[in-house]
């Protein structure tokens, strides 16, 4: 009886992901300095995303050898319900959308709106509530970073002429 367990859906996918992530990260180490001595600025970097690969090929190949599931439906039906379900997909969008917008409106009215569709598609509490909450978390953001470390936060294309 073969006791290993078979391959989760999306499993091979997300090793595969994993692998050229931590070659790209390498590839990045190497670009800091290359490797020109071990005094050099990339070598850590270089060894910690050189550990990255080998533990993403040790993974992979691990992950390969395991059988799949049989049925190709029952394993996709798996997929949305345990690794993508509905309400990733949603989180997913919102995320993307304020990378849309973010240059657009800037980070405080990108952030806002966020914030809000977010509280409220996860909390589905009271608007009011939710955008108190989105408010005084976006404030709480603000004051830390534009005063009390200085940042400089986008200001986005279109509220340029606003302020």
């Amino acid at each position: 009886m073969d006791s290993t367990p078979a391959r989760r859906p999306g499993e091979l996918v997300f090793a595969v992901a994993i692998l050229l992530f931590s070659l790209a990260a390498f590839w990045q180490a190497y670009d800091i300095s290359g490797f020109d001595g071990l005094t050099e600025p990339g070598v850590f970097p270089m060894l910690a995303t050189g550990t990255m690969v080998l533990a993403s090929l040790f993974i992979l190949s691990n992950t390969a050898r395991r059988p799949a599931e049989a049925d190709g439906a029952a394993a996709a039906r798996r997929f949305f319900a345990e690794i993508l379900p509905t309400r990733h997909i949603v989180l997913i969008g919102l995320v993307l959308a304020y990378l849309l917008l973010l240059p657009l409106l800037g980070f405080i009215a990108s952030s806002a709106l966020f914030l809000l569709a977010a509280f409220q598609y996860l909390w589905r509490r009271h608007v009011l509530i939710t955008l108190m909450l989105s408010a005084a978390a976006l404030a709480a953001v603000y004051v830390i970073f534009r005063i009390v470390f200085q940042v400089v936060l986008p200001e986005g294309s279109l509220m340029r002429g606003l302020g």
